[in-house]
């Protein structure tokens, strides 16, 4: 590991500190390669080690440690990274004036140029700087689950976006200014100085800016069309594009974070987007991409825990679900020392086991889950149970069953809340392995994992709800069957039950999703029928603004809004 260059005493050229300054930018890059690269101490280390060095150094830390909490979530490292985080924006903190006009301030007040330009770079990181620290805190803040908290953590992200937007728009700016005076003096833009900036600076400073906006767009244009409104009242933009196009940017700079920017697009592609339907597509919209980038990054992360799981999920994906669990165990062995790492693979290992409806391996994943994770006991304890009683175990089922209603915390918690009830009904009803099974195929289609079954799996699913003939599960039944028979491309049979679900009133008290659900999913069939994709749509608005108050109502929402906004993209010239 090299050590960043130290300028020699009382040395003050533009040349010293540029060099400094591209030290600063290589050695911060380093640090963040080592963290995804299982180093987590040494990247701690080394940023600690160098923490006073500079503003990006101590953001650097910072970062180590606001991550370090998120993967724990105790309170002693919490606070820890909340006084990091502080103690880095103190650090950063300067006048507000704009970037543009600070340069001509400084170049009135001095006949070096050249240093301007390098103060005004400054100026810029250091605004950067801040806007992440007020995103990081903000965050810290939300995890607080106060009302108050959620005020003061969005006043945080109002202030952030306001920065990240001004400096975005000033180094965009520069940039342009840069590239038009190169071209004027018939000299490459990586030659060319603008006010002593060099446009490697520039680019470099635009991925750091382009992280931050970029998430904002992407973050905010995936948020329920009813609540839409109110944050753009607040001032937050909702471009998905837009935000695509800046992560990508960022992903291919020089900055520290463009590895960051790397893991949001392959969250994006292979999380977000299969989850969501976003775009109007099914589970195989952005895989390509995801493909793309994890080839070019698999020399630079040989040993990377988070690009082994993202392979993994690209291989659950394509439905290699062998594969996936073989990169999701290497993942797991490589995240020895990242207990959070370790988890994310073990919630993953436990779905495709379900997805291979091998219950016993899934049981096991989750149990461990349970006993470890602190994020949502309540949900592992709930999917412990279902899987326990897949198996045929109902004793030990019912046991854990009993143990979701203990566990639950977070009453403004949709995943928790649905955990509780269907546990709570599960436990009081006459148990028996059918019915966990089936509730295995509803959390299946609720996180939209069917389309990662075999012909086979979805086969025996099949078999097992047409076997069960409780009545207050019929309509859950035949919306599953109908999404079933959707994945195996028999449609004439999917319309049928999704008719029958959607008919559904007697189990409509327990299953309160069930009509809605059914008819986006009769929609979605019908908008892919030329002849009847008028009525595909009324069935979308229908589900939209006939039914509310029911299980996961801002996920339905959202993938309405996904199709009929792909459908009217889609009729545009």
């Amino acid at each position: 590991m090299a050590d960043p260059t130290e300028p020699a005493p009382g040395l003050s050229s533009v040349e010293d500190e540029k060099t400094e300054r591209i030290n600063d930018a290589e050695l911060a890059l380093k640090g963040i390669n080592m963290l995804l690269n299982n180093g987590f101490k040494e990247s701690d280390e080394l940023f600690r080690t160098y923490r006073n060095h500079s503003p990006l150094m101590s953001f650097g830390a910072s970062f180590v440690s606001f991550l370090n909490a998120m993967m724990t979530f105790e309170e002693e490292k919490m606070q820890m990274a909340f006084e990091d985080l502080k103690a880095t924006e103190r650090l950063c903190e300067s006048e507000n004036t704009g970037v543009i006009e600070t340069i001509k301030n400084k170049i009135k007040r001095s006949m070096d140029s050249q240093r301007s330009g390098v103060a005004a770079v400054d100026r810029l990181q250091r605004q950067i700087i801040i806007a992440d620290c007020q995103v990081y805190l903000a965050v810290l803040s939300f995890i607080k689950q106060e009302l108050s908290s959620y005020i003061k953590g969005g006043w945080i992200l109002r202030k952030a976006w306001k920065m990240y937007n001004k400096c975005y728009s000033d180094i965009t700016h520069l940039q342009e200014g840069s590239r038009r005076r190169a071209s004027e003096q018939q000299a490459t833009a990586s030659q060319s100085l603008m006010d002593g900036v060099s446009q490697e600076a520039l680019d470099r400073l635009k991925g750091s800016v382009s992280f931050g906006y970029g998430l904002f767009h992407l973050c905010i244009s995936m948020v329920p069309p009813h609540l839409l409104k109110i944050v753009n009242l607040l001032g937050f933009p909702g471009d998905r594009l837009q935000g695509l196009s800046a992560l990508t940017y960022a992903s291919e700079s020089k900055d520290m974070k463009a590895p960051l920017a790397t893991l949001a697009l392959l969250w994006y592609h292979t999380v977000v987007q299969p989850f969501f339907a976003l775009d109007g597509t099914d589970t195989q919209a952005g895989l390509t991409e995801a493909k793309s980038i994890l080839q070019q990054r698999e020399a630079t992360y040989p040993n990377s825990s988070l690009f082994m799981f993202f392979k993994g999920r690209v291989q659950r994906l394509e439905c290699q679900i062998s594969s996936a669990l073989t990169s999701f165990r290497d993942a797991l062995d490589l995240a020895s020392d990242q207990r959070e790492i370790q988890h994310v693979c073990l919630y993953e290992i436990g779905w495709c086991s379900m997805i291979e409806l091998n219950y016993r391996e899934a049981y096991k994943a989750f149990e461990r889950l349970k006993t470890e994770s602190r994020w949502s006991q309540c949900y592992y304890a709930y999917l412990t149970g279902v899987c326990q009683g897949a198996t045929g175990d109902l004793e030990g089922a019912v046991s854990v069953f009993k143990d979701v209603q203990r566990l639950f915390k977070r009453k403004n918690n949709q995943i928790e809340l649905f955990s509780m009830k269907r546990a709570e009904k599960l436990r009081t009803t006459s148990l028996s392995k059918e019915l966990c099974i089936l509730s295995v195929i509803e959390i299946l289609y609720l996180w939209k994992a069917l389309a990662n079954c075999s012909t086979t799996k979805l086969q025996t699913m099949t078999q097992v709800l047409q076997g069960i003939d409780d009545v207050s599960c019929a309509g859950l039944k035949n919306l599953l069957l109908g999404a079933i028979n959707k994945c195996l491309h028999n449609t004439k049979d999917a319309i049928q039950y999704f008719h029958l679900a959607a008919r559904d009133e007697v189990g409509r008290l327990s299953n309160s999703y069930v009509q809605p659900y059914s008819c986006y999913e009769l929609g979605c069939v019908l908008l892919n029928s030329p002849e009847a994709s008028w009525k595909g749509r009324m069935l979308m608005l229908q589900a939209k603004e006939d039914y509310a108050g029911y299980d996961f109502e801002n996920r339905l929402h959202v993938r309405i809004h996904s199709a009929l906004a792909s459908m009217r993209a889609e009729v545009q010239p």
